[in-house]
């Protein structure tokens, strides 16, 4: 067993791990469609638990993040997700981006993992663009 507090989750520890430079990972709500054969790892497991940004902290604690998409329909529909958000990523060296959620599907279809919430919110996922520690 870890002895750290962080994920406890093998899947979502290993998908971490194995993350480089630039690649994609999209934390969801329970409702953003996967692309076939995509790497799912789904921790949902009633509507809205777990809630999307705790699963987002716990990614967040592990993944260094140099950029961050969303859909740009958050702000009108979710505006506390937008601000949440907001608080998480205010003083890094990127704005978040927004773009309209055809895009944001799109672009997501690139991306290393999936990791979806119970999240119930619309418009309550992000791309999390890996950085480096260095």
């Amino acid at each position: 067993m870890r002895k750290t507090d962080t994920t406890i989750n093998p899947a979502l520890s290993r998908v971490i791990s194995e993350t480089g430079h630039t690649d994609l990972i999209v934390v969801t709500d329970a409702g953003l469609p996967i692309p076939p054969g995509s790497e799912r790892i789904d921790l949902a497991y009633r509507p809205g638990a777990p809630a999307f940004l705790d699963v987002l902290d716990t990614v967040l604690a592990e993944l260094v993040v140099e950029g961050v998409t969303v859909s740009a329909e958050v702000a009108e529909q979710s505006p506390e997700v937008l601000q949440a958000l907001r608080e998480r990523f205010s003083g890094e060296d990127f704005e978040i981006e927004l773009i309209p959620h055809v895009d944001f599907k799109k672009l997501s279809q690139g991306a290393r993992a999936f990791v979806r919430s119970g999240e119930f919110t619309p418009y309550a996922n992000v791309i999390l663009h890996a950085g480096v520690a260095y």
